[in-house]
This record gives structure tokens, C-alpha cells and sequence, in this order.
């Protein structure tokens, strides 16, 4: 093995988490009312799942299923199994593409099919990233109905993230002020299965990942930005989201957009931009 920079990642190793390129999975469940009904309860929409599915309904779904000893000690599966066994430690959700063709039917089986799309390397400044693409397909009766490409991003450690300092902004009246605290973390968590120790453990996440606090899950934040999007607009045929910087427990989030925009955004209450999204109608 040649001789590398801390933040490098070996030219073999890379080549070798490529093999993973087109390994697949599929999966088949009954698509559970119950279920749906605790994710909406967990992002704040209505209970009512049998007469209006809620944002992101696909998510309650196909959860992540792993024996204990198979977690690894950032609360994660261990790698190695379906997604490749990358040795970079920090992992997170960063942007997903999808299309709804057709709604879920509930109390019906359907299956997903997962495959590995790509596995890409990218230095940076701050050290390098490999980024792994994965497709999920789920469909009914032999037809697609919900089309997700997700994007998945290996980083190095990094440094301590620095606390987030509220500044003042201008709000638009259609904008929705949205404030996740330790509990709504805990429940998404259970409602996705996500053992992730930045969204419950707070040593873990102060001390070890260097973060000031709980972080806010991805999907939870994506999920918020799509029942945004759908109330002032209508229902949504695609749906693209990008994070770009994290939002902590206990801190205003600002979703903004409005009605004719096709974009709409999570704001941080120092100014940043968290997360982006794209909709079609």
C-alpha cells in the first residue's frame, strides 16, 4: 500500500468498493396502516393515513432490519453486507431523486428492489469523499410506484462543528417556522428504525462527532419540506432534495418557498441554508 495523506483514500481500496456497483436486493412486505399511521404522527401530519398518505409515505417502509451484533458503534449496520464496507467513518444522507408514479396501496404487498447505481471518489480540501448512489424501486401488482435514488456520503472525522448563532431574517408570510426537539428525534428515529447515535446520544454526538448538539435526521427534515411543499401548491410528481449543512435539536427551522416556486428550502436561524428542494406538480 503506498505511502498517503491522513485524508486519502487508497486508489485500491476505491476500485474495490466499485465491485459493489450493480449487487441488488429486494424485499417483500405488507404495506401496514399502523405503520403509517406512527410516521405521520412522527412528522406532524394527519392520522387519518387511510384518507390522505402522508409526505414521504414510501419511508415507513422497508426498514433497515439487522441483528445486534451486526451494528456497528456509530449505531449504524455494520458495512459490508449490501452497501460497500468503505473505511471512511462519518456516513450521511445527503440528496435523494424521486418520482411517484402511483399511490401505495395499503394492507397490499409490495416489494422494493435496491441496487448499488454507483460508487464515486471526490477529494476535497477538508479530506476525501466516496459517495454511493443507490436505486430503490418499489412496486405493486408488477407496476413502479414510488422511483428513489438516494445519495450517500463517506467522510473522514473533520473537525468539532461550530455552534449555531441565531441572527435576525426576513421572513415571508407563507413561510413555516418549524422547531424539532429531542423527543420528535427520538420518535422519528423509532418510526424509521434509525439506531444513528447523532440523534439521540448527545455525549456521542457532542464528544465523538464533534457536533454542539443532536442533529436533526435528513429524511425527517426532507420530509417537513415536502408537506411544505404540497400544502401550498398541491400534490408533488417528483421530488429532489439536497442537505447542506445540519440542523440541531431545539433550533428554528425556517421552510420557505411558497406557492409558484420550484424550489423550496430549510433555513437555519443563523441564515444558512440546511437543505434544498426541488418539486414538480
Amino acid at each position: 500500500m503506498t505511502n498517503l495523506n491522513p485524508h486519502d483514500v487508497d486508489p485500491l481500496e476505491i476500485e474495490k468498493w466499485r465491485t459493489w456497483i450493480g449487487k441488488s436486493e429486494s424485499r417483500t412486505e405488507i404495506l401496514d396502516v399502523e405503520s403509517l399511521r406512527r410516521f405521520a404522527a412522527a412528522i406532524g401530519e394527519d392520522l387519518d393515513v387511510e384518507k390522505t398518505q402522508p409526505s414521504l409515505a414510501h419511508w415507513a417502509f422497508f426498514l433497515p432490519v439487522v441483528s445486534p451484533d451486526q451494528i456497528g458503534p456509530d449505531g449504524h449496520s455494520k458495512r459490508g453486507g449490501f452497501l460497500p464496507a468503505i473505511t471512511l467513518p462519518r456516513r450521511m444522507f445527503a440528496s435523494s431523486q424521486m418520482r411517484f408514479d402511483r399511490p401505495l396501496t395499503m394492507g397490499r404487498p409490495a416489494t422494493r428492489t435496491s441496487v448499488i447505481a454507483d460508487v464515486k471518489h471526490k477529494p476535497g480540501k477538508s479530506g476525501d469523499l466516496v459517495l454511493v448512489d443507490v436505486e430503490h424501486t418499489i412496486t405493486q401488482g408488477g407496476k413502479d410506484c414510488v422511483v428513489e435514488r438516494q445519495t450517500i456520503v463517506y467522510r473522514g472525522d473533520g473537525g468539532r462543528t461550530p455552534a449555531v448563532v441565531a441572527v435576525e431574517q426576513a421572513a415571508d408570510p407563507a413561510d413555516v417556522l418549524w422547531q424539532p426537539g429531542p423527543v420528535d428525534l427520538f420518535r422519528f428515529s423509532a418510526v424509521t428504525f434509525n439506531s444513528h447515535r447523532i440523534h439521540y446520544d448527545h455525549a456521542y454526538t457532542t464528544e465523538i462527532e464533534g457536533y454542539p448538539g443532536l442533529v436533526v435526521h435528513g429524511p425527517f427534515t426532507a420530509a417537513k419540506l415536502y408537506g411544505y411543499a404540497a400544502k401550498t401548491g398541491g400534490p408533488l410528481k417528483a421530488f429532489a432534495f439536497r442537505a447542506s449543512a445540519p440542523l440541531f435539536v431545539g433550533q428554528p427551522v425556517r421552510l420557505t418557498g411558497g406557492d409558484a416556486s420550484q424550489e423550496v428550502r430549510a433555513v437555519r436561524c443563523d441564515g444558512v441554508t440546511a437543505m434544498s428542494a426541488t418539486v414538480t406538480r
